[in-house]
């Protein structure tokens, strides 16, 4: 039996919103990188899904709570 190596791809989501993997680049990195498009993504929690068929889903979710 062969051992068979295969690249994961990630898929970022944030509130129905589909945003391109970038390269190199961390999930924490990611969120980072969009927080200058998406503001309230600098407090955002980061959810790892499952991998299925070869594709990781990463999503991203408001903090919610009160302020003070």
């Amino acid at each position: 039996m062969a051992i068979k190596v295969s690249e994961i791809q990630r898929s970022y989501r944030y509130n129905g919103i589909h945003l391109p993997d970038v390269p190199g680049l961390d999930a924490r990195a990611i969120r980072d990188l969009y927080s200058a498009q998406f503001p309230e993504l600098v407090s955002a929690e980061i959810e790892t899904g499952e991998i299925h068929n070869g594709v990781q889903e990463i999503t991203f979710k408001r903090a919610v709570g009160t302020k003070g």
